[in-house]
Parts: structure tokens; sequence; C-alpha cells
């Protein structure tokens, strides 16, 4: 996807948090930390640094939601942070958003922190955490 295409789709998914420009994701995808994961239907934006991996946006087309695209972006997104050397990644979902909330929360991120009034004025962050480290069989 190229970041127009990018643009258009998350402002088919964004209102507030205010919907990202094809220049800003233009200049995200230059970075070596941010990586891209795209669909027909939607797209995950992340970035890993050192040993922490950042889920930055996650877009579905609103008419391909509920059909397992996000679901498995953010498990793509779990196993590329791992490869990446992550051992941990963090988000933040607008509090208002309870369909991604339950995404997140279905997928194993847990909720750690809120940040207030940072999406706005009258709009919290939730900020989440999910724990990448390889799981060990028999304890």
């Amino acid at each position: 996807m190229t970041p127009d295409q990018l643009a258009a789709l998350h402002a088919r998914c964004f209102t507030l948090p205010r919907p990202w420009s094809a220049p800003a994701f233009a200049a995200l995808l230059d970075s070596p930390h941010v990586f891209l994961l795209a669909r027909p239907d939607g797209f995950l934006l992340g970035r890993t640094v050192a040993d922490e991996a950042e889920l930055l946006t996650l877009a579905v087309s609103p008419d391909a939601r509920r059909q397992g695209i996000a679901r498995d972006l953010v498990a793509e997104f779990a196993a590329t942070s791992r490869a990446r050397g992550a051992t941990r990644a963090f988000l933040e979902v607008a509090a208002d958003n309870a369909p991604a909330q339950a995404l997140y929360a279905a997928t194993g991120w847990r909720e750690t922190g809120r940040r207030r009034r940072y999406y706005g004025p009258d709009l919290d962050a939730i900020v989440m955490e999910l724990p990448l480290e390889d799981r060990q069989e028999g304890g």
C-alpha cells in the first residue's frame, strides 16, 4: 500500500483521533524501525526499537470488519516484533473505542495505564502491553 492508500483507508476508519496524512505515513515508512503489515482491506503499522515494539495504528475498512482481518494483523504484528527482537509491545487506544479494546484484550494485551487527554481535551488513551517473550513448556 502506498502512503496515499494508507491515508485514505485511515480516514475511512478514524475521525478522532485525527486520521494520519499521506506525508505522515511516508515519513514513518522511511524509518528502518517501522514496518507495515497490509491486507487488501486493512493494515497495521508497527515499530520496533531495541527490545520494545509499538503498535502505531491499525485500520480495517468499515465494510470488511468482523472477518478476522484485525486479529490476523495483530497476531502477525506480535510474530514480526518478536522476530525483530522485541520482548514486549505497547499501544495506545482511545478510551471510547470499546471494539478495539476488546480485540486487544482477546489477543493477550492488558491495560497498564492511562494517558489523560492524549487524543484531545475529552479523550484519554488506554495504554496496553503485550509480553512477547517465547513461552517455554514445562515451566
